[in-house]
């Protein structure tokens, strides 16, 4: 019996250091949405830059923010995989954790089943109504016989108990084979989310590595610009007027947690303290103010409570983009927190420069 112990607290100690192993942290991210394709300018024929003069530059922007869609995109499903992954390591380990629990149980039910059963064969022998006639105290005689009836029936118990322990290590072990085979598709699936997220930001560093320092310059110009003109339609409906909502204490907390990392990195897949994703960044701001939200920012999309946008107060989460793309902190008076793309840090920025799909609230 104790060398199933220890083979079984063996395989555990291993199942625990494989799961270690496949949930090894890595990024992930959410950002802003695709615009309408639009192909990539052509090379030009000699000095190795795009010309970008007008609509060529306009293009190259356009092209940009189509490419860290795509790595959004990919960069929340990797988020989603590597949240379920460590979901999934850690129910691993529980359910081993249960084996050997149930193992070191049975072993002990087993003991005291063998026990109880050599005590009745010790017992056995006459017929109970001769043990009664040779007696010499009938009344301690049925004292004693109701007193082996108990000891029976709490011996069937015990074998019923020992049953149900054997049947509970075998679902434990299903249970386990069945998270591990979903623990390995989830690992795959990240190491494809995290494939798609390298290739498309590569692309869309290689394409601003053709650009000369002016353009770059020019480019965040475009980029300002653009996001200048969608908060101003934003606000000259007239909206800021109705949105008066004043913020939780918990609310509050977020908001001056996201505010503080202002100027850090952005990097997929982070949730800081040194660098954030969009969706990090909200996650880690509500999880200051004792709140836990989902890892990604379509999840937070499907799982937190949506409010009006003319009813949303600071703290609250702004979705943005019809795939639920990218996540911000609003702060109040129109404007929000986020951390925008790979090549920028985390930011101030207006509430409508860019297409807000809704709003979700993490606290009551």
């Amino acid at each position: 019996m104790a060398s199933g112990k220890r083979i079984m607290t063996t395989a555990a100690i291993a199942l625990v250091c494989a799961v270690t192993m496949l949930a090894a942290p890595g990024a992930a991210y959410a950002s802003p949405g695709r615009p309408a394709p639009t192909p990539a300018p052509t090379p030009a024929p000699s000095g190795g830059t795009t010309p970008t003069p007008g609509k060529g530059l306009e293009a190259v922007r356009k092209k940009l923010d189509d490419l860290y869609h795509d790595a959004a995109v990919a960069t929340d499903a990797y988020n989603a995989a590597q949240e379920k992954t460590e979901k999934q390591s850690a129910e691993i380990v529980r359910l081993a954790q249960e084996i050997v629990k149930g193992q070191e149980k049975l072993a002990e039910l087993k003991d005291r089943a063998g026990a109880a059963a050599r005590a009745q064969y010790r017992g056995g022998g006459l017929p109970p109504e001769v043990r009664l006639w040779l007696s010499d105290n009938p009344q301690q005689f049925l004292d004693d016989a109701g007193t082996v009836r108990q000891g029976e029936r709490a011996t069937r118990g015990l074998l019923a108990e020992v049953t149900r322990t054997q049947e509970d290590l075998q679902q434990y072990s299903r249970d386990a084979s069945a998270q591990w085979t979903r623990l390995e598709a989830n690992r795959k699936a990240k190491e494809e989310a995290k494939k798609k997220i390298e290739k498309q930001i590569a692309a869309a560093e290689k394409l601003e590595s053709r650009l000369k320092k002016q353009e770059r310059e020019r480019l965040r110009k475009l980029e300002e610009e653009a996001a200048h003109k969608a908060q101003t339609a934003w606000l000259s409906s007239g909206i800021l007027k109705e949105i008066g909502g004043k913020a939780s204490a918990q609310g509050k907390k977020a908001v001056k947690f996201a505010t503080e990392q202002i100027g850090k990195p952005y990097v997929w897949g982070a949730e800081g303290p040194a660098s954030y994703d969009c969706s990090g960044l909200t996650s880690q701001a509500w999880a200051a103010a004792d709140t836990a939200i989902p890892r990604t920012s379509q999840e937070q999309w499907k799982q937190l409570r949506h409010v009006d946008v003319k009813d949303m107060r600071p703290g609250d989460l702004i979705i943005y983009f019809g795939d639920a793309s990218h996540v911000a902190m609003y702060i109040g008076d129109g404007a929000i927190v986020h951390a925008p793309r790979p090549g920028r840090t985390v930011t101030i920025a207006g509430a409508g420069s860019m297409p807000i799909l809704g709003v979700v609230r993490p606290d009551v």
